[in-house]
């Protein structure tokens, strides 16, 4: 049986990061964004991405170093999601079959 701290944990996780997404529409759905406005919410993705991965630069893991170095070459020909799924399952085998 799960503990209730635990499970309480999960469902304040879980809201807390329902608000974050919706957050962001809840401020700015009456108001019309600028150009610089635009431009940083659309460079946000981005910036988060960039933080997932920032720890790979530092790591002496060969495989990580490996899927850091497929996730940036994905990354300067495809969009976003197809590099985050590629960069996702290139450390994930990576780290399988490199150890």
């Amino acid at each position: 049986m799960i503990d209730m701290a635990t499970l309480l944990a999960i469902v304040l996780m879980a809201c807390v990061t329902y608000l974050t997404r919706i957050g962001g529409y809840i401020v700015l759905r009456n108001r019309a964004l600028g150009t610089r406005a635009t431009a940083v919410m659309e460079a946000a993705p981005g910036c988060v991405l960039i933080s997932v991965i920032a720890p790979s630069f530092v790591s002496r893991n060969p495989a990580d170093l490996a899927a850091l170095a497929v996730t940036i070459l994905a990354a300067t020909r495809l969009s976003m999601l197809p590099t985050v799924v590629i960069g996702i399952a290139s450390a994930g085998l990576l780290r399988h079959v490199m150890g």
